[in-house]
């Protein structure tokens, strides 16, 4: 299964301009995006507040992830503070899969973004979270936190842009969208040794592990004859007809 570094905003200090912080709503924001990750079998691993996007890059180059997604919201120059709108979606130039990510999330944002011509992909060189980071990287700048309508858009569409988010990422990994369902316990019954179980819901798709005759694990979503499952705390996709939810 694909697993993706996410790392929220630990600007702590970056007022938002009717109350809060950068920090406090993009870890909102990263906290409405994980049942919706779950339920697509997107596994991932999380920064904390107490980090920088030092720690953060080194966190994520620590690991081997498909895609490291970083969440901002930008603000305007002094001179033109809550002047400006607009959401910008930025990728490391010469990175073929950073670039297709930040396209998808960026043309996904559109659909729901009030200003949709305001919002673009675009490289840079100029952020260390996309130049310094060893996987595929997006840096999202949602919207400006100092404008009064892009901060309210912000706050009072969490859940619909956390969808929208992990939309775009089940496309970027060619992976079904599903919604957020309750886990259900299950157990493996097989009339041969073990059940695979796979990176994607495809018989041809590489097996993760193998789960033999009983033994026990959790539904976490369905899609056609597919189980999302949770083994021993791994993620995966296994046939549904040789499992049986208990």
């Amino acid at each position: 299964m694909p697993i993706i570094y996410l790392s929220p905003s630990t600007q702590e200090n970056n007022l938002y301009v009717n109350g809060g912080t950068e920090e406090e709503w993009m870890n909102r924001l990263a906290d409405a995006m994980e049942p919706y990750l779950t339920a697509a079998g997107i596994r991932f691993s999380r920064n904390t507040p107490d980090m920088t996007a030092l720690s953060s890059i080194r966190a994520s180059n620590a690991g081997n992830y498909d895609l490291h997604l970083a969440l901002h919201s930008n603000a305007a120059p002094e001179e033109q503070y809550g002047q400006a709108r607009g959401i910008l979606v930025y990728y490391y130039p010469g990175s073929v899969e950073g670039k297709r990510a930040a396209q998808l999330i960026a043309n996904g944002l559109k659909t729901i973004y009030p200003l949709p011509n305001k919002v673009r992909a675009e490289s840079t060189t100029a952020i260390g979270e996309v130049r310094r980071v060893r996987a595929p990287s997006v840096f999202l700048e949602l919207g400006y936190h100092d404008n009064p309508d892009d901060a309210v858009w912000i706050q009072t569409n969490l859940d619909a842009i956390a969808r929208n988010l992990v939309l775009s990422l089940t496309e970027y990994f060619g992976l079904p969208f599903l919604e957020p369902q309750s886990p259900r316990p299950a157990m493996v019954d097989v009339s041969w040794g073990y059940l695979n179980i796979r990176d994607k819901p495809s018989t041809t798709a590489a097996v993760l592990a193998k789960a033999y005759d009983g033994t026990r694990l959790t539904v976490l979503n369905q899609w056609e004859d597919w189980y999302v499952v949770k083994l021993d705390g791994m993620v995966g996709w296994a046939s549904s007809q040789f499992i049986t939810l208990l």
